[in-house]
């Protein structure tokens, strides 16, 4: 692995590898678990359901945004990603907008698999990001 993780983000990657075992992926067999905290420091987790209809799929990062918001929380700090991609898959770009929208510019995602890890910001990941002008 990369540079050694701080113990919340350690704690991340690992909810995120636990639910990924949850993971409905008969069509990809690409299993994927997020987990995320939020400014009040819970933590919520998700996984990917695939879906016949492939554009009805969730993403492992838009489960655990929905979480929680359905949690009633709305800022993300820090989310963890695990797949078993070789490197680590990092968010795909709808995810990386939806987390744009509950996170700010230096909200840590890690990116991890059971060979490696990846870190990067929201600002890295999502340079020149879509916003509606208020």
């Amino acid at each position: 692995m990369a540079e050694p993780l701080e113990e919340p983000l350690k704690e991340l990657v690992e909810r995120a590898r636990q639910v990924r075992e949850n993971a409905h992926a008969p069509y990809s067999q690409f299993r994927v678990g997020a987990a995320l905290r939020t400014s009040s420091g819970k933590v919520y987790a998700g996984c990917n359901v695939e879906n016949a209809s492939y554009g009805a799929t969730s993403c492992a990062e838009r489960s655990a945004v929905a979480a929680m918001v359905a949690a009633g929380e709305r800022e993300i700090t820090a989310i963890a990603v695990f797949t078993d991609a070789d490197p680590p898959g990092m968010p795909c770009g709808i995810c990386r907008q939806v987390l744009l929208e509950f996170g700010r510019p230096g909200t840590e995602i890690v990116a991890a698999s059971p060979r490696d890890l990846r870190r990067i910001t929201l600002e890295r990941l999502l340079p020149e990001p879509f916003t509606l002008n208020r």
